[in-house]
């Protein structure tokens, strides 16, 4: 008998928005039929291990950086799913060449691989990318969209990889294809995570989370027949809304309620990592339906999953944890072993100076716990957004060039998806599609994956300006 299902190919199923996936996708096996690369040294994890018991999908041994592997998966898929990637933090421990390796040579793979053995025309690409990919974003321009200039972070090797996937992905001549930019995910997991990058994420920061429960459940509605057509080839943030807005003291009070006992606030970066609240991401919601978890909810499931012992230590001992988490402070990547070893550009860049570190309060009765306005402020593109890719014109591109600082210099306009030529505000020349130039915000690749050059770029680039001189002046 003929199989009738859809194929759906997913990387990254061992990740928590993977497994997620998994398991939404495999309680709908009469309509469709997964198939899931693994890496060999992953047999035993909880998922594969799920996955093997209960037949819940084919799996396909082999890893990203593999052609044969990924063309394999790939071939006779109707949709790929592309969550897999190295993912800080622990991207940020490994060589710079090695998550390049994974992520931009993956999505190079998977692109080559649906050209070779799949059909540009029918296959439907489903990228993850990343809000690093805007980086730092503190009030009062903490509200964003798609098409806000990308703008990395420094040191942030891995939002530099996830922007040079997403460009391959916009511009692989494949139809049916979207980036949706994961924001924080909210998993049952989070309290294993025992890192130096929690002391990156300034205090007054702002995220919109989405829980790993509605970003499983986005991963398999997108592979439904009735995905509006005006979906595909588009760039989304993936936020749970109004109600996931969340202050990052807020959040941290929400899931460690004795934070105050244990922590110090001038422990904590004041910029340069990432984060925003979506005034775009109702769009996504609306083409394709995935909250299903409120944030809230989550919050008392969360604490509920978290072992008894983990809860309660902070609260019973005090100056144990607190000693404990000083301790990963001063190690190296947190935010104490810069002043301890002098590190002047990492202060430079999460603090701004060591003298902003000293003015820092020491204690929580003197910190100023911020409140950014909820009243979304958007920054300008540069054109007229009332005009659909289908009727731009060459105007439409010279308006935005120009407003970036630079020029375009095709004389011919062939669509949203045929490259054209532009110049820099620093005068480099680059072929790149008036989509992901106007709809992504990506800019210069030489200019754009260099955040060492942004303090000049501002002063020549009014639309890279908008994110930035407020950055400067925090």
């Amino acid at each position: 008998m003929t199989d009738s299902r859809k194929t759906i190919f997913l990387t990254g199923a061992t990740g928590n928005m993977g497994r997620e996936a998994v398991r939404r996708i495999s309680a709908n096996n009469d309509i469709w039929k997964l198939r899931i690369l693994v890496r060999p040294e992953e047999k035993g994890h909880a998922v594969v291990r799920e996955v093997i018991r209960h037949d819940l999908a084919e799996i396909s041994w082999g890893d990203l950086t593999d052609a044969q592997s990924v063309r394999a998966g790939v071939k006779g898929a109707d949709i790929v799913l592309h969550v897999g990637g190295l993912v800080s933090p622990l991207a940020d421990r490994l060589p710079e060449e090695v998550v390049t390796r994974v992520n931009v040579g993956g999505a190079r793979n998977i692109v080559d691989a649906i050209h070779a053995v799949g059909d540009p025309s029918r296959t439907r690409l489903v990228y993850i990318g990343t809000v690093a990919q805007t980086g730092s974003r503190n009030a009062p321009i903490h509200w964003g969209r798609a098409g806000d200039p990308i703008k990395i972070s420094a040191y942030d090797h891995y939002a530099v990889t996830k922007t040079k996937a997403e460009a391959i992905i916009a511009e692989s001549g494949i139809l049916h294809w979207v980036s949706l930019r994961q924001s924080g995910m909210a998993h049952y997991e989070m309290w294993k995570i025992f890192d130096p990058i929690m002391f990156h994420n300034p205090l007054n920061g702002v995220f919109e989370w989405s829980t790993a429960n509605d970003s499983g459940r986005l991963m398999a509605g997108v592979c439904d027949d009735n995905v509006p057509a005006e979906f595909w080839r588009g760039f989304y943030n993936i936020g749970g809304g109004e109600s996931s807005r969340m202050i990052n003291h807020k959040f941290m009070a929400a899931t460690s309620p004795d934070f105050r006992q244990i922590l110090r606030p001038h422990w904590f970066a004041t910029r340069n990592f990432h984060g925003q609240w979506y005034s775009d991401s109702d769009r996504l919601q609306a083409l394709v339906p995935f909250r299903e978890q409120p944030l809230s909810d989550w919050l008392v499931e969360t604490r509920r999953r978290t072992p008894w012992l983990v809860r309660n230590i902070p609260a019973w001992l005090p100056r144990l944890a607190r000693g404990r988490i000083e301790a990963l402070a001063k190690a190296p990547e947190g935010s104490l072993h810069w002043f301890e070893h002098g590190e002047e550009a990492k202060i430079a860049a999460y603090f701004g100076s060591r003298a902003a570190w000293e003015a820092i309060p020491r204690d929580w009765d003197d910190f100023v716990f911020e409140e950014p306005s909820r009243t979304p402020h958007l920054i300008n593109h540069g054109y007229d957004e009332g005009r659909a890719p289908e009727e731009w014109t060459l105007e439409d591109l010279r308006s935005a060039a120009e407003f970036r600082g630079g020029k375009c210099l095709s004389t011919e306009f062939e669509g949203a998806d045929v490259p054209v030529e532009w110049r820099s505000a620093s005068g480099n020349r680059f072929s790149m599609t008036p989509r992901l130039y106007l709809k992504g915000g990506h800019w210069c690749p030489d200019a754009m994956l260099q955040p060492k050059n942004y303090a000049q770029e501002a002063e020549r680039n009014p639309f890279f300006a908008q994110v930035w001189t407020q950055e400067a002046e925090s």
